[in-house]
């Protein structure tokens, strides 16, 4: 990657919508340069997709907690089987550190919210898990 390529990640970073055509006129560069970048990026896998991120307003009744949870070694594959099959489970992360996974699950109600950390927290494997309910976003620059 160079400058052009990062130039262009930023840029669509800001506004994912934003053309090929006002990417090469913002940039000074040919469509078709923007065009042949852009098709290497993802072939690859630095982009991997466009995507439309909903903020808080279009999920109003929405409560969302994040667990930490220590496993045994052993149990990792099949705990993540069972994390996946569970719809309230929007994300699993590795971690390094005093626990091993960090779930981020949601749910419509604070009784879904209860039934799902339930669950998580009583899958086989689970040595120790806790919970934290997310109150307010105050910033997200996740992408």
């Amino acid at each position: 990657m160079d400058d052009l390529d990062t130039a262009i990640l930023n840029a669509l970073g800001a506004d994912a919508r934003t053309s090929i055509a006002v990417l090469a006129r913002r940039l000074r560069v040919a469509r078709s340069t923007v065009q042949s970048r852009l098709e290497r990026l993802e072939a690859a896998g630095v982009i991997t997709g466009y995507t439309l991120k909903l903020g808080e307003a279009a999920r109003p009744n929405r409560l969302r907690a994040s667990m930490v949870l220590t496993i045994e070694a052993r149990a990792q594959a099949g705990i993540l089987a069972r994390l996946k099959a569970v719809p309230e489970v929007e994300r699993v992360v590795t971690t390094a550190g005093r626990f091993d996974l960090l779930v981020q699950v949601a749910a419509p109600d604070t009784q879904g919210l209860d039934r799902v950390l339930d669950l998580i927290g009583a899958l086989t494997g689970v040595r120790a898990a806790e919970s934290l309910v997310h109150l307010t976003t105050r910033f997200d620059r996740a992408s």
